[in-house]
């Protein structure tokens, strides 16, 4: 009786979870944008009733980022139909994940990184059953916490950077892993929005954007530095 209640608990959560989401999901709208693109994928799953979301560190072996914090994720193959294709192979590459078991939910407002890569999220739900298999060329870690650790002052930090934008940084320290990461930059952006959107609670820090309205701030941001880009 215990393990249907929690699998009800669990079912009801993911179902608000993915409804909220699903209203902020991007569609086609950015398709005509020129830059060359990206995708990561945001893997979330319900672990005690708690949301959760699982972050890799990239290698050492890597030429860029080496040891960084991100999503599996990466550039656009010329085999790829889309976006969502583009982040589940990525995924499947760096850490064993079938694309059949991820339930992708949305896709959200892409960002435009230092590389002028324009960056697509794409949010889905795969099983806390998942055990990665990492791929040691481009992933050194895998470790997943609660989503709510974005929300929360006591690990987290920010600093402005030159745009005047506020760039995010937060600690974790994984007791199975017995190592302490660092979340920062577009990575951190991704999990606030996420986060906020996902459990509907308010960050207990400073943020630059919109809070009753965080994708018109992050489509705004977009576009200026769309037309920068171009130029």
């Amino acid at each position: 009786m215990g393990c249907q209640k929690a699998d009800y608990s669990r079912s009801s959560i993911k179902e608000k979870v993915k409804h909220v989401l699903k209203t902020y999901d991007v569609g086609n709208k950015y398709s005509d944008l020129t830059l060359p693109r990206a995708s990561v994928l945001v893997p979330l799953f319900i672990k005690n009733e708690e949301l959760h979301v699982l972050l890799t560190v990239r290698s050492m072996k890597l030429h860029s980022s080496r040891g960084e914090v991100c999503f599996p994720g990466g550039k656009q193959d010329m085999k790829d139909r889309n976006d969502i294709d583009t982040a589940l192979r990525e995924a499947q590459e760096e850490i064993g994940l079938p694309p059949d078991q991820v339930e992708v939910v949305c896709k959200l407002v892409p960002v435009i990184n230092k590389d002028d890569i324009l960056v697509t999220p794409v949010v889905a739900f795969i099983e806390d059953t998942f055990q990665p298999q990492p791929n040691a060329d481009e992933v050194s870690d895998v470790f997943v916490l609660p989503l709510y650790h974005f929300l929360k002052s006591e690990e987290h930090s920010s600093t402005s950077y030159e745009t005047g934008m506020l760039v995010h940084f937060f600690t974790f320290k994984d007791r199975h892993l017995h190592k302490s990461f660092t979340i920062w930059g577009l990575t951190a952006q991704i999990c606030i929005i996420v986060a906020y959107v996902a459990l509907g609670q308010k960050p207990l820090f400073k943020v630059d954007f919109d809070i009753d309205d965080p994708f018109a701030s992050m489509d705004k941001y977009l576009m200026a530095k769309y037309a920068t880009s171009k130029l």
